[in-house]
């Protein structure tokens, strides 16, 4: 039986980043639902495509690059998805991952996100005509210190299907990759690097081995019972009526 959950992003790319979970989600019978805070125009076409693929019914809250802030707008945009949603499981960055983060943003939105939690079970703006909705079970996405791992072996076509779909993306990470590594490293990563013909191809064929090699290790590689898993860590302790397996 699946859950409603929600998944609170600073960009984009963090709706395929939990595509497996919000996929298996949706696959249970749940409802796998993403409000993300910053999305160029271009990025939000690309990632409504990756949303439709992954059956995740997605908003944008058009925040803006930059300006991110702790302050009453904020808190009640956010307040407002959680008690219009009611979800059962929020997945948000990773406090700790975040403060060392260098994209922008990050730092001030997590302490948003994390106040909005808080706020929306309590007497906060209720002249918005919505219901308080008591804070759900959290899980931390891509954690520095993971307790958990999902299978997503059975949803791994249409991750990468997901991440094909971010070209704006793809273009980007091509860049950056031709830009930060030797050529020699990158053409072990993806033999042929040099002559794929667009910063989009460049990009596409990295991610696909990387992403690979990432869930890879989180499943099997890591002594695990999956070929592929997302790792996340949920917030407190696990509430258990036995041990089980």
């Amino acid at each position: 039986m699946g859950e409603r959950v929600l998944l609170i992003g600073v960009y984009g790319m963090e709706l395929v980043e939990c595509g497996g979970a919000l996929a298996a989600n949706a696959a249970a019978g749940g409802e796998s639902h993403a409000a993300l805070m910053l999305c160029s125009e271009r990025m939000q076409r690309d990632v409504a495509q990756a949303a439709q693929i992954l059956d995740v019914q997605l908003q944008f809250l058009n925040f803006r690059n930059g300006y991110v802030n702790v302050d009453e707008d904020h808190k009640r945009a956010l307040v407002r998805v959680i008690r219009a949603i009611r979800p059962s499981i929020v997945v948000t960055q990773d406090p700790e991952h975040s403060l060392a983060d260098l994209d922008p943003d990050r730092r001030p939105a997590m302490t948003l996100i994390l106040e909005a939690l808080g706020l929306a079970s309590r007497a906060f703006a209720l002249d918005d005509g919505l219901a308080p909705h008591p804070v759900p079970t959290v899980y931390y996405m891509t954690p520095s210190r993971p307790n958990c791992v999902v299978n997503i072996a059975p949803h791994w076509d249409k991750k990468v299907a997901a991440m094909d779909a971010l070209e704006a993306q793809l273009e980007f990470s091509g860049q950056h990759w031709s830009d930060a590594m030797k050529p020699e490293d990158l053409e072990a990563l993806v033999p042929g690097y040099a002559e794929l013909g667009s910063d989009v191809e460049r990009g596409r064929a990295m991610h696909r081995a990387l992403d690979r090699a990432v869930h890879i290790y989180h499943g099997i590689g890591h002594h695990g019972r999956f070929a592929f898993a997302e790792a996340y860590r949920r917030e407190g302790d696990f509430h258990l009526q036995t041990l089980s397996a």
